[in-house]
């Protein structure tokens, strides 16, 4: 009798670590927010306030396949002898490989659109709005069912097309680290 109730606590307790594992599974109709800090480097290299908050919203519409749609806090760009302040907004569909695994480790990776608007435009004249693609590997890591790490780095393709037929490509490659969650 001592054998079956030691079965019976050791069956119970694997049930529990399994279903404990697989409540950090991603799946299908899962909402999420992530919120952080991130840091732009441009490629002219100007960038004067490179470092400033981001946050992304997105939706699980696939246990493998998301959506997000995600900003940062403006940056002050120093070039062709004056000053401009630029802010992201980028919509990215989301592959998650492991998405309907019980992982506490979620890769993904990410293409999308990236709109940029330009303001505070100062010594350069008028700096037209950017579309452009955008590409991102980040990765969550979860500590709960609900609540987790996460960490990304992000390329995105942006003109500033300033008036009087000058071009400059800024193309940020930002990185970033914060929280995130899930509901």
């Amino acid at each position: 009798m001592t054998k079956t109730k030691l079965f019976s606590a050791m069956v119970v307790a694997g049930a529990c670590a399994f279903g404990t594992q697989a409540a950090f599974a991603y799946g299908a109709g899962d909402f999420f927010a992530r919120a952080g800090v991130a840091k732009t480097d441009v490629d002219t290299g100007y960038a004067d306030s490179d470092t400033g908050a981001y946050l992304g919203l997105g939706y699980m519409f696939h246990d493998k396949l998301g959506v997000e749609l995600s900003s940062m806090t403006e940056t002050k760009v120093h070039a062709e002898g004056g000053t401009f302040k630029q802010v992201p907004v980028n919509l990215m569909a989301q592959y998650y490989p492991l998405g309907g695994m019980d992982s506490r480790v979620q890769p993904y990776a990410g293409v999308g659109v990236n709109y940029t608007t330009f303001s505070s435009e100062s010594g350069v004249g008028s700096v037209d709005d950017s579309w452009g693609a955008t590409g991102e590997l980040g990765v969550d890591l979860n500590v709960t069912q609900n609540f987790g790490f996460n960490a990304f780095a992000q390329y995105t393709d942006v003109s500033a097309d300033i008036s009087g037929g000058r071009d400059i490509d800024l193309d940020p490659v930002t990185v970033g680290a914060g929280a995130m969650l899930r509901f």
